[in-house]
């Protein structure tokens, strides 16, 4: 069936094109970010502050975008995110170009607030499609988002040297240019006017948030998480600064980053699968464990293939453990349940891998890379105490919110 029959084929197509270049958004700022930071930075403890800046700006867009694509409609809303993005990349090239590290924060705060739009693209396609189509309309956008960490890549080696005397402000120029080239796509979408949240209306009937809270399944599931995306997010934020402090070139760290998201996302297309066969608490400790394998490579060594397998590591691990533990959090709530106990989970996670971002830059330059490694093994072996534990309960008596 041609894309022109079927509008919601031809919408997810159109959302996998705008994928691929809001994609290049957040793998941009993180290559790149802290190394502006410690160009710029009054201390070396702040280098990874614009990566921090840039999450937080994720986490605290999410809420007011959902509310402005309610009241204008998910295209409206696109629009807005691509102009954002447009403003981020000015902003934060204007920052480098000025020798201004406030002006270059404020634009990765953009920049995370235009993820914000971007993360809901695959929602976007999903809520379109046919029940039959839904899992290749999220497969397609996907797609895109692996697309996404190439041209993320490749724009930042083909600009490194147009502007030799403002490193990087080139490509940060180009990230408004990606940006821009996401209107026209947003313009042609047809998607069907979407309905109000009827369940505003309705009273809640569920129980009460600290009642799901508190048992010890969502605990673990919500710990699992937290651990996925933190450890992740915080080994990822130093890995480009530390690598090019140990003589490594801005291509290669570059390629680290790409090789990392292509390793977070790419096994998306059958983690589903796994998680069916084997269950969501064993592939969600083996995500755990993998975070753990990439700190230990990490600590073997300094040279270029350690650090790209470690990210190749980190990037699965991540994969694994955040939908892992995302798919388990699914079993503690009731369909009526299901806004409130995702937005304490979401809330809870973004505001720690934030912190995260804000910390990691000091760790790296009190502690150096091997730090960086050392104090994640812990809290690794910890997560998996206690999935191992929850999985050995789960079998004598299984948990269901219902």
């Amino acid at each position: 069936m041609s894309t022109q029959a079927d509008p919601s084929r031809r919408n997810a197509f159109i959302l996998s094109g705008m994928q691929a270049l809001g994609g290049a958004n957040p793998a941009l700022v993180v290559a790149l970010s802290s190394l502006v930071g410690q160009k710029m930075a009054s201390s070396p403890d702040l280098a990874t502050l614009p990566v921090g800046i840039f999450n937080l700006g994720l986490a605290v867009g999410i809420l007011p975008a959902a509310y402005l694509m309610r009241r204008l409609g998910r295209q409206g809303g696109y629009i807005i995110g691509a102009l954002l993005g447009i403003g981020a990349g000015l902003l934060a090239a204007a920052g480098i170009y000025s020798l201004s590290f406030v002006m270059f924060c404020v634009g990765t705060l953009l920049a995370g607030l235009y993820a914000s739009y971007v993360q809901s693209y695959r929602f976007a396609a999903a809520d379109d499609a046919s029940d039959a189509f839904r899992p290749k309309a999220i497969s397609w956008v996907m797609a895109g988002g692996l697309l996404g960490a190439i041209i993320a890549t490749q724009t930042i080696i083909h600009t490194q040297d147009i502007w030799p005397e403002h490193p990087f402000a080139a490509a940060f120029l180009a990230q408004a240019v990606l940006a821009a080239l996401v209107l026209p796509f947003a313009f042609g979408l047809r998607l069907a006017p979407g309905t109000r949240n009827q369940q505003e209306k309705i009273p809640y009937t569920g129980r009460p948030l600290r009642e799901i809270a508190s048992n010890s399944y969502f605990i673990i599931a919500l710990l699992a998480g937290v651990a996925s995306y933190v450890l992740m997010n915080f080994l990822m934020t130093a890995s480009p600064l530390a690598m090019v402090m140990h003589g490594h070139s801005l291509k290669e760290s570059t390629l680290g980053i790409q090789w990392h998201i292509l390793a977070m996302f790419g096994p998306s297309f059958f983690t589903g699968n796994l998680i069916k066969r084997f269950g969501k608490i064993p592939v969600t400790f083996a995500g755990v464990l993998l975070l753990g394998l990439a700190s230990i490579v990490a600590l073997l060594g300094m040279t270029v293939p350690h650090f790209w397998v470690s990210l190749i590591l980190l990037g699965l691990g991540w994969n694994f453990g955040f939908i892992g533990a995302t798919n388990m959090v699914v079993d503690c709530y009731r369909p009526e349940e299901r806004g409130r106990v995702q937005a304490l989970n979401d809330f809870i996670i973004f505001t720690c891998v934030a912190l995260s971002s804000f910390t990691s830059g000091r760790v790296l330059a009190v502690y150096g890379w091997y730090g960086v490694n050392t104090w994640t093994l812990p809290i690794s072996a910890v997560v998996m105490l206690t999935l191992a534990w929850l999985y050995f309960k789960n079998k004598r008596q299984p948990y269901f919110a219902s």
